[in-house]
């Protein structure tokens, strides 16, 4: 029986109960579905419930008394041993261990679909995740913003979104100008500006770009006026750095839907449109010259200038643009992952939202992130071979690779710093959480292979009822619970939650594992029991191979 079976016994015990007058409620009363969750305590059973909590009160009576009510009606259901009353009306329900059981042969026929679920449909989300400037590698904070905002993005299409990734490509202002001016300047060999940028990718995209132009039979850059030279850098230096970052993320396991130039927001007028939009909204005044945007309405802290008084539109006129663009292209939900230096910029985007007539927190969502401190040897690594200053992306994959980088980043939640240990990260130790879960999974496919020798086959046999000691109970428990750690990993935005529920998981199984055999030991026969057990054993193959998929990591059948 699984979670959602049992909730739908629940639902008819108490439909039942309503039907014939038990209850004095109306059947629009009752939940669409009635939450289950595992007790605290394995000994109280199962699962557990509150509905009676939830509902007494409407129906006229105290909470014990309806839980007892749903207690006796509950206890008919098929494939349910027996339901207590706890405290105030809480349920504990406990399985049979045949009913426990099916689920293993369930999971294993609902494959990769297993742990999906619909809480999501209907809804489209634009998740915009990394954005860094093209001035540079990725560094170690947009890192961790990839393996998160990548496996969010899985598991809000696993309940059921429509989501779309983008990558916000600032190729407009400041900061580009800084970038071309330290190619030019590293092509000529002088110092890079005092507010330009360093390192050995500077050097190795500025020969690209003298490299491109000869292959083109144009110009030495190099030879042109400054001013025309600056410019010549510009266009093909973005254009290459953009192209590393996105072969980096690509390797990295993360691609998006769309790369949004910051540019066209200029060149289409679609800041004018914006601008537009909220005068007609009544939210624009002129003063000092100035066209302001009138934010303090919507709990900012002051209002903000939009266009200059020299005509030139200010940061934040993109940042309405841009939302307004995401909103008319269809989406639903705006959801954005910004780093800790931020945090003071989520004031006045949720302002901007409600000018646009949206609802902060609804239509608008931000995501802080914070920094990653990288250990190596005991001490904190900050210098990049290429970069100079920063770790970036290709840094921490050399180190552990992809899996250790993506699942070490996104396995603890993206609001709290933390402290990855490259030397723990590249070992085999049971300490180092991805090693863990992938070797969990290498067993169990290690398993199958050993049980195919010996002649255990699936398809000979299935007896749910075998199902009964107390580690495949736990492990079929914690099988159990992935849809409803996907839910709430979407609804949260947290996907660490998947990550961590893997672990737990995996130390389920390799219990069981040490107390249960699913190959015949020595002259025994194959039997039920053995083919039971690979069932149980293939169940948890295939929960684990779904959730590390979630966080865009392998599930390697060999250790």
């Amino acid at each position: 029986m699984t979670p959602a079976e049992l909730s739908e016994s629940l639902r008819a015990a108490l439909a039942g109960a309503v039907a014939d007058g038990t209850f004095a409620l109306d059947a629009a009363d009752l939940p669409a579905t009635v939450h289950v969750e595992r007790p605290r305590q394995r000994e109280h059973g199962d699962w557990a419930t509150n509905v009676a909590l939830q509902l007494a009160k409407k129906a006229g009576t105290n909470p014990r008394a309806f839980a007892e009510e749903l207690a006796r009606r509950l206890s008919d259901a098929a494939g349910v041993a027996k339901v207590d009353v706890a405290g105030p009306g809480f349920l504990n329900i406990t399985l049979d261990a045949a009913a426990a059981g099916e689920l293993a042969r369930s999971v294993v026929e609902a494959g990769a679909a297993y742990g999906r679920n619909e809480t999501l449909a209907g809804e489209s989300i634009n998740l915009e995740f990394v954005s860094a400037n093209p001035t540079g590698p990725i560094h170690i904070g947009g890192v961790r913003w990839a393996a998160v905002g990548d496996s969010l993005a899985r598991v809000l299409e696993a309940s059921g979104a429509r989501v779309g990734r983008e990558y916000y490509f600032n190729d407009h202002g400041a900061q580009i100008d800084r970038f071309a001016r330290s190619l030019l300047a590293r092509a000529k060999g002088e110092e890079a500006p005092e507010d330009g940028y360093g390192g050995q990718y500077i050097a190795d995209i500025a020969d690209a770009v003298i490299a491109q132009a000869a292959a083109a039979g144009e110009p030495d850059p190099r030879t042109l006026p400054d001013a025309e030279a600056q410019e010549a850098f510009r266009a093909r230096g973005v254009d290459l750095m953009f192209g590393e970052i996105k072969q980096a993320l690509h390797d990295f396991g993360v691609d998006f839907d769309v790369y949004f130039h910051e540019d066209t927001l200029h060149e289409t007028g679609a800041v004018e449109r914006a601008v537009a939009r909220l005068r007609e909204n009544g939210h624009v005044f002129e003063a000092d010259g100035a066209t302001w945007l009138r934010t303090t309405d919507f709990g900012d802290d002051k209002d903000r200038v939009i266009i200059k008084s020299d005509g030139d539109a200010a940061y934040i006129a993109g940042d309405l643009a841009y939302y307004l663009d995401k909103r008319e292209r269809g989406f639903d939900r705006v959801i954005i992952m910004l780093g800790a230096d931020h945090h003071g910029y989520i004031g006045r985007m949720m302002a901007m939202c409600a000018a646009f007539g949206d609802t902060p927190g609804v239509n608008l969502e931000i995501l802080i992130g914070q920094m990653v401190n990288l250990l190596k040897d005991g001490q904190p690594m900050r210098m990049s071979k290429r970069a100079g200053t920063v770790v970036t992306l290709e840094d921490l994959v050399d180190a552990v690779g992809v899996d250790a980088a993506r699942y070490s980043l996104a396995r603890s939640s993206a609001d709290s710093s933390i402290d990855l240990d490259l030397d723990l990260l590249a070992s085999a130790k049971n300490e180092n959480p991805v090693f863990y879960v992938q070797y969990a999974h290498a067993r169990t496919c290690a398993v199958g292979r050993n049980a195919a020798d010996a002649g255990v086959r699936r398809a000979d046999g299935f007896d749910a009822s075998l199902l009964d000691h107390p580690t495949e109970s736990a492990l079929l428990g914690k099988i159990a619970e992935l849809p409803r750690i996907v839910a709430q990993a979407a609804e949260l935005r947290e996907p660490h939650r998947v990550a961590r529920y893997l672990e737990e998981l995996a130390g389920s199984y390799h219990k069981w594992y040490d107390q249960r055999r699913v190959l015949p030991f020595g002259d025994e026969q194959v039997g039920d029991v053995h083919r039971t057990r690979l069932w149980l054993n293939d169940a948890t193959r295939q929960v684990l191979a779904n959730g590390l998929a979630l966080l865009g990591v392998s599930a390697p059948e060999r250790m």
